[in-house]
């Protein structure tokens, strides 16, 4: 729920600060009439005056206007007093920060003035603006209408009457049914409750009425303001967001004091609660709800524990439809993103750990030799989901440290491919006989993996996070090969498309799009494993939008499949199947063409219309 701190008097342990105080130069002499005469007025008139002497410098004789804001229980004699003969007179009290107001009230020792002015600054007294005008006359003060006869007017005649001549009161109420406020917390609210500054600004001194039933003697000695107590009720302002507040410059403790600095919740911070905390920048910060009491509580940012604090991106939160807008700062243990999402440049991610662990990144370990230096992306060492290093022509394995089946000579400028069938010596050159090339020896049954300099794989780049990645990986006891790993050792008579007719005497039992994954030496035969992305035509053999095997029936004696079907790359495939085994097949008769999206449409075209 949104919070509110308690109310209490503002100006307890805070001293006003005023234009004159009695006796500040040297001390004064003034009189004035008993408090019991003239709370209880006779016909006699005031009674005999008493005249005492003042000085700001001796504290038995003293009117200071920290006497206005004292404890009134414990001092309820005290007051602070004005020069003689003043009648323009200001009372200032500066906040250390900003507060909220709900009434002022002030109990005069001296007749009340005549006119006066209460006006509040929420610049820290750059500017002033009125909350209430005061006086006996609004209309020939100030020229405005008396709220008792307008209400809602800015001047009141209430509290401007001479009588009582002491302990009179002027109250002023920042919230009244005039101006009712639903919501506390809104702008409309704290344009009127909010404040830095108070002020007072009395204008004009008038005389109890009993003053002119006798002769007094050296009337300016009565010519005075006179304040006993001036109690300003409010609270610390917190935007819904705490319930106690504590003392702002952290120095000293008094008790019974309203301090500034808010206690937040809700996962907010500030003086005045006025932000989200570091790490709670999710979404757009705002205050609490007072009417509905809803607490509009900061959310955290999904930084999986890899950052100390988050900002807020307005055009990321309108991106994810106002559902997320956080973004990650100074993202720590070799993370990336907008929410320490990957693993940065040069690292990428165990799949062992989880992703908030300290240790989810790994260093890439490529062969300094064998990996290339211009990738995909010139910062990427490996791949950050696999680990995968990126290397030179001819060079294989995850670390890049080894020459590709069919290349030898591991060097600065990657392998050679032999001059053989098939594979050779890695290190001399010389052509294996008889099926060593399959696999040999030396790579010891190990997975491989090669991405030739200016290639791209966009599946493997872009992975969604959802996806399974074992469709990257290389089974044990195999050799991945494709014209993409050794252009120049492949060729290729491909087939091209004909005539409507020619395409329908080939009597294709399906045609698909597909993006070529992997490609395996299966020793009797080859595999590519392709995801189908579309299917124009299928036949007895159930085809589905998902990863699966086609077979090529021929490749040549230089390892590759006929026709060309490079990994990484979506193509047009055109073939027959054989429903006993439900393999689809792939050969020289097939139509393999990279994906085009107008070759698309006329091929659907012609199954469409064509071929009857």
């Amino acid at each position: 729920r949104s919070c509110n701190p308690p109310v209490g008097n503002l100006a307890r342990g805070r001293t006003p600060v005023t234009l004159t105080t009695c006796g500040q130069n040297s001390t004064e002499l003034y009189c004035f009439y008993p408090d019991q005469n003239l709370l209880h007025l006779a016909s006699r008139g005031c009674g005999q005056p008493r005249c005492t002497k003042c000085n700001a410098n001796q504290p038995d004789n003293s009117h200071l206007p920290a006497d206005m804001t004292d404890d009134f229980f414990a001092n309820p004699v005290s007051w602070w007093q004005s020069a003689q003969g003043v009648h323009r007179e200001e009372i200032r009290l500066d906040f250390e920060t900003e507060f909220y107001l709900t009434h002022v009230i002030a109990v005069f020792k001296s007749p009340r003035p005549a006119a006066m002015v209460l006006e509040r600054s929420q610049d820290y007294g750059q500017t002033w603006r009125p909350y209430k005008y005061f006086s006996v006359n609004c209309t020939a003060t100030f020229g405005l209408q008396d709220d008792l006869t307008e209400e809602g007017s800015m001047c009141t005649s209430r509290y401007s009457d001479a009588v009582p001549c002491t302990r009179g009161e002027v109250i002023y109420r920042a919230l009244t049914p005039a101006n009712k406020i639903e919501d506390p917390y809104s702008p409309e609210a704290q344009d009127l409750l909010k404040l830095t500054n108070l002020r007072l600004l009395l204008l004009k001194r008038q005389e109890c009425p009993c003053h002119g039933s006798g002769l007094v003697e050296k009337p300016q000695r009565f010519a005075h303001y006179a304040i006993y107590d001036l109690i300003i009720r409010g609270s610390c302002f917190c935007n819904g967001h705490a319930e106690e507040c504590e003392l702002a410059n952290r120095t000293g403790d008094m008790e019974n004091v309203v301090h500034g600095k808010c206690v937040c919740r809700h996962n907010t911070a500030g003086d005045h609660c006025e932000k989200c905390a570091p790490l709670y920048n999710d979404q757009p910060w705002k205050p609490g709800d007072g009417k509905t009491g809803a607490p509009n509580e900061c959310r955290k940012c999904r930084c999986h524990n890899h950052a100390d604090s988050c900002h807020f991106d307005l055009s990321v939160w309108l991106a994810s439809g106002k559902r997320s807008g956080g973004v990650c700062d100074n993202c720590k243990h070799n993370t990336e993103g907008h929410r320490c999402q990957r693993c940065k440049p040069g690292y990428y991610r165990d799949k062992g750990k989880p992703m908030s662990s300290s240790e989810v990144c790994k260093p890439c370990s490529c062969q300094p030799m064998g990996s290339a230096n211009a990738t995909f992306s010139r910062s990427w060492r490996c791949h950050p989901k696999t680990g995968f290093c990126y290397c030179k022509p001819g060079v294989a394995g995850p670390n890049c440290d080894r020459c590709l089946m069919g290349y030898w000579g591991f060097g600065e400028n990657g392998c050679r491919p032999c001059d053989c069938a098939r594979d050779c010596d890695q290190h001399t050159g010389n052509c294996f006989n008889g099926l060593l090339f399959l696999f040999p020896s030396s790579y010891d049954n190990e997975p491989f993996f090669n991405i030739p300099i200016g290639g791209r794989i966009p599946d493997l780049v872009q992975t969604p996070i959802n996806e399974s990645e074992d469709e990257w990986k290389w089974n044990d006891h195999e050799q991945g090969f494709s014209a993409l790993r050794h252009p120049e050792k492949c060729v290729c008579k491909e087939k091209v498309l004909g005539s409507v007719t020619d395409f329908c005497q080939m009597k294709y039992a399906y045609v698909i799009k597909a993006r070529i994954l992997s490609a395996h030496d299966k020793g009797t035969h080859a595999e590519v494993v392709v995801k189908v992305k579309k299917i124009l035509k299928s036949g007895k053999v159930k085809i589905a939008r998902s990863n699966r095997s086609i077979y090529p029936e021929s490749w040549t004696n230089r390892g590759c499949t006929c026709p060309i079907l490079n990994p990484g790359t979506d193509y047009l495939i055109a073939g027959q199947e054989d429903s006993r085994t439900s393999k689809l097949l792939v050969n020289m008769n097939s139509l393999v063409k990279p994906w085009k999206a107008h070759l698309g449409k006329q091929v659907a075209d012609i199954l469409r219309t064509g071929c009857k």
